[in-house]
């Protein structure tokens, strides 16, 4: 999984990188086809920095979320925490659309009695 992280208005120290890069990359335990994360963060305002977390997976459109919060990890929290929730829901819609299967037959019933 490739990491992105780019800044507007403001740069990031080394150690807020890695600690972005640390916190981004526990969303593969909840999908695995997780291809990239762009980590876009705005220090325009900066009494409330905006992070917008964009997911790029396998064989889906990209997950987007955004927040602005006090503090830029109090943002980036808030933002993984809406990213989990779509992947959940992603995932499960995944889950549901499986089948059960075919409905066993005349034959297969009958043979089994």
């Amino acid at each position: 999984m490739q990491v992105n992280i780019s800044t507007r208005h403001g740069h990031l120290s080394p150690a807020s990188q890695e600690t972005i890069s640390e916190k981004v990359s526990k969303l593969t335990r909840l999908f695995e086809r997780i291809t990239g994360v762009e980590v876009t963060i705005d220090l325009e305002h900066t009494e409330k920095p905006e992070v917008e977390l964009r997911v790029s997976a396998e064989r889906t459109e990209d997950f987007v979320a955004t927040d602005k919060s006090e503090s830029l990890l109090a943002a980036l929290d808030s933002t993984i925490h809406k990213m989990e929730q779509q992947l959940r829901k992603h995932k499960e819609k995944l889950k549901a659309h499986r089948g059960k299967g075919a409905p066993p037959t005349d034959a297969e019933t009958n043979f089994e009695s």
